[in-house]
């Protein structure tokens, strides 16, 4: 019965005339029960099924409730008090008004989980300093640890105008959307990219680390935020977060949003790729992630081999 309450009122009715059905059944075999009563319960039962099985059928076919099968009575309810009971606001990556929620979040300040091809990440605008700041406190990582930022496309960096070498674009175009992450020299150029006041809180003093993901939804934020400073969703040392509950359920407590996605289409985080020396033919793997190392290789090479 509690589990027919979940679903529709004529399932709740149905549910509670069979176990009444059932009571009489007993009552009948020790002749305890009117005859009349109990072809009334067996007339009141077959009704129901009746109108069930037709409203089902119906409104399968026309896919819209043209029979009304009646609300559930817990579900809603439950959900109500579920949001309640979440340590901060969550949002839909599926629903535009979602993803413009967390976005105004981002824009106010706010540090958020966000979903991006491999693994849940944290994010901060990189208009506001002071959140990218945060986030080494809300996950406890190291100083020493730089973090990256994520933009939409290639074509954000070109309008950018880096001095980079015409091999580490077009590495770039092989790599980019993906699960790669292209370790770059630091330049004016990113402020011309919109990273403004946090130049001197992503990257190391001479170094930044690019994202640019293969996710619509984390490419869309970026585009209405900007540049966004992202590292891995998990309080620093644990395992990475390859669903919304589990940045929730971690992290929801100093965090001011999350953008809820579902599972995560990896559970391991980006290949990290050195490209400071591409110029003389040579990168480095600094992390091996969701793309193999060799398969990294394999595309410089033949791209170095058609170039230099």
């Amino acid at each position: 019965m509690l589990i027919a309450a979940y679903r529709n009122l004529v399932l709740l009715f149905l549910t509670t005339l069979m176990e009444v059905v059932l009571v009489c059944f007993l009552l009948s075999t020790l002749h305890k029960l009117p005859y009349e009563l109990e072809i009334a319960m067996l007339a009141l039962v077959s009704l129901i099924c009746i109108y069930g099985t037709l409203a089902s059928l119906i409104n399968c076919i026309f896919s819209q409730r043209v029979l009304p099968m009646g609300p559930s009575l817990i579900k809603e309810k439950m959900k109500s008090e579920l949001s309640q009971e979440l340590p901060c606001p969550v949002a839909s990556s599926r629903l535009t008004s979602g993803l413009l929620k967390i976005a105004g979040l981002l824009d106010e300040g706010g540090v958020c989980g966000i979903p991006t091809d491999t693994v849940y990440a944290l994010a901060a605008s990189c208009k506001n300093p002071q959140a990218i700041e945060r986030i080494y406190s809300i996950k406890d990582r190291p100083a020493e640890k730089p973090i990256c930022i994520c933009i939409s496309s290639v074509e954000q960096l070109v309008a950018a105008k880096p001095p980079f070498s015409p091999l580490l674009w077009e590495f770039m175009r092989n790599v980019y959307p993906g699960g790669i992450s292209c370790i770059v020299s630091k330049g004016d150029w990113l402020l011309q990219l919109g990273v403004g006041a946090a130049y001197d809180r992503v990257g190391t003093r001479d170094s930044i680390m690019i994202r640019v993901p293969d996710h619509t939804v984390t490419c869309h934020l970026c585009d209405i935020t900007g540049p966004l400073a992202i590292t891995s969703a998990n309080p620093s040392g644990e395992p990475d977060s390859t669903h919304h509950s589990m940045v929730i359920n971690r992290l929801g407590h100093k965090i001011q949003g999350v953008l809820c996605d579902g599972d995560t289409n990896e559970v391991v985080a980006s290949t990290v790729v050195n490209c400071l020396r591409i110029d003389e033919g040579i990168i480095s793997i600094v992390r091996e992630g969701c793309v193999p190392a060799v398969k990294v290789q394999q595309i410089f090479d033949r791209l170095k081999n058609t170039m230099l």
